[in-house]
């Protein structure tokens, strides 16, 4: 493995989301003197906390999968997960409404889930699903620690025993007929491969190995801490800091020092010069190229973005955590967002409501609430956002409202809505949230490297870099980062 070159006694770490936070652990845990400088006021970048009229709203991330990830990182300095969060496991994971009137909770459990889509679809399928689940495991175990938790150095690096299983787990097939081979039950397999939406992908054609997103979701399990999403990072943080990790809030970097081969310190806009020995550098990927000064050597295609209503209601509508509404138009939904720069036609909505699990983050007989409604990028579709977000968000509240929701325009005391536009003015290339998506020449090796090209001491982290998108791969790498500059 390749690492960083010269002295790494002081790192500087840009950015305290959460690929930043693990990097931190990881670098302070192995013995390195460690500043982190944030824009924000506190941590999570993408992971955010908003507090609107006694609501308490997370910015980012609604599900939490992997959490021996966050635990792997306050190890790195002797902490835990269970000091330092109470985390919450849904039961349901999700619950699953269709246009034709059926639901399906999706359980984690092997015995509650067979029994679930035996209900639901019959015994047929309830037998699929026990074989679709020994298949996602297997691909989850061939993967995981050869291919996502794990530095490149070169495409050769793919080679090995486990690339030959992965291959023969049909991996590098397509991810739709793969689910098709255990399930014949329509709504069945979207349940099983929306999930390559959050790699920024249409899960008919998405490469089979991006099972392993549904392997976490809908067998590992799926957590939400007390206290909200932002909890995760707020944790990660005070445990870096007790650790001797010096943050510096309210602090943004406008450009990067260059002496050579290396970079020597980093400007802020308050005129403020900060030296190390060594960078991790967590912005996306054109921030990151303005700092240095440098030109992208290769164009991105990036991921989906996504539309989001914060609301603060009167009252709920049901008692799951996590609720899939899927439109009867599946397929269709994926040729307007990602080819045809177009808005759903038939959206098919995530609605998460945080206070099913922990009331507190809500006032007192009042719910909260995120619809989170898939959309094109800025790159893909031309939106004049603030013109149209209004009317677009009155569209979506009437969608839920034919689904159930009845009245729950009228039902919202406060609410904010995000979209595009304002993922673009937080830095988010393209509007998008989801950075770079995971087509094959942008997966694995393939991915920006975490190796800055030209800088002997620079590294990447975050969701543009290895392993990529979601909560779990940015924590990973995190880690890689740490990884290339302590050397193991």
């Amino acid at each position: 493995m390749r690492t960083t070159t010269g002295r790494s006694d002081h790192v500087l770490v840009l950015g305290a989301g959460l690929a930043g936070l693990a990097s931190a652990l990881h670098l302070v845990g192995a013995g390195r003197q460690v500043t982190v400088v944030e824009r924000a006021p506190l941590p999570g970048g993408r992971a955010g906390l908003h507090r609107l009229d006694g609501y308490r709203i997370d910015t980012g991330p609604t599900v939490l999968t992997m959490p021996e990830l966050v635990d792997e990182a306050l190890h790195a300095v002797g902490d835990s997960l269970a000091e330092r969060l109470d985390l919450i496991p849904l039961h349901p994971a999700y619950q699953a409404r269709f246009a034709d009137g059926s639901t399906l909770d999706v359980h984690t459990d092997a015995g509650a889930m067979e029994q679930e889509v035996r209900r639901f679809a019959g015994p047929a399928e309830a037998a699929g699903y026990r074989r679709l689940r020994q298949w996602l495991t297997e691909v989850y175990r061939a993967e995981m620690h050869r291919f996502i938790d794990a530095n490149f150095d070169s495409p050769l690096d793919l080679v090995s025993p486990e690339l030959a299983r992965l291959t023969a787990l049909g991996g590098f097939g397509r991810l739709g007929p793969a689910i098709g081979r255990f399930l014949h039950d329509e709504r069945l397999r979207r349940v099983f491969s929306f999930q390559a939406l959050y790699a920024g992908l249409d899960p008919r054609r998405a490469l089979a190995l991006y099972a392993v997103i549904s392997y976490m979701d809908t067998i590992n399990g799926v957590w939400f801490p007390r206290g909200g999403m932002h909890a995760v990072p707020q944790a990660l943080a005070d445990a870096a800091a007790d650790a001797g990790v010096v943050f510096r809030y309210d602090t943004e970097v406008t450009d990067l020092e260059r002496r050579g081969d290396r970079l020597v310190a980093a400007r802020t806009a308050a005129g403020e010069r900060i030296e190390a020995d060594a960078f991790v550098l967590t912005p996306d990927l054109p921030v990151v190229h303005r700092l240095l000064g440098q030109r992208p050597r290769r164009r991105l295609r990036w991921s989906p973005s996504a539309v989001v209503l914060h609301a603060g209601t009167t009252r709920s509508w049901s008692d799951a955590h996590h609720t899939i509404s899927f439109g009867d138009a599946w397929n269709r939904t994926f040729t307007e967002i990602i080819r045809d720069g177009a808005l759903m036609s038939d959206p098919s909505l995530l609605v998460t409501r945080p206070t099913t699990t922990d009331p507190t983050l809500a006032p007192e007989g009042r719910e909260l609430h995120y619809v989170l409604a898939p959309c094109p990028n800025l790159a893909t579709g031309e939106f004049d956002w603030d013109r149209i977000g209004p009317a677009y968000r009155d569209e979506l509240l009437r969608t839920l409202e034919r689904r159930g929701f009845t009245d729950f325009g009228s039902s919202i005391e406060v609410q904010e809505l995000v979209t595009p536009a304002d993922w673009a003015a937080q830095g988010h290339a393209a509007g998008t949230p989801f950075s770079a998506a995971h087509t094959f020449p942008q997966t694995g090796p393939f991915r920006p490297r975490n190796l800055v090209l030209g800088l002997g001491n620079a590294v990447l982290a975050g969701s543009g870099t290895t392993p990529g998108v979601g909560v779990p791969p940015v924590l990973i790498s995190g880690k890689l980062a740490a990884q290339r500059i302590v050397g193991s």
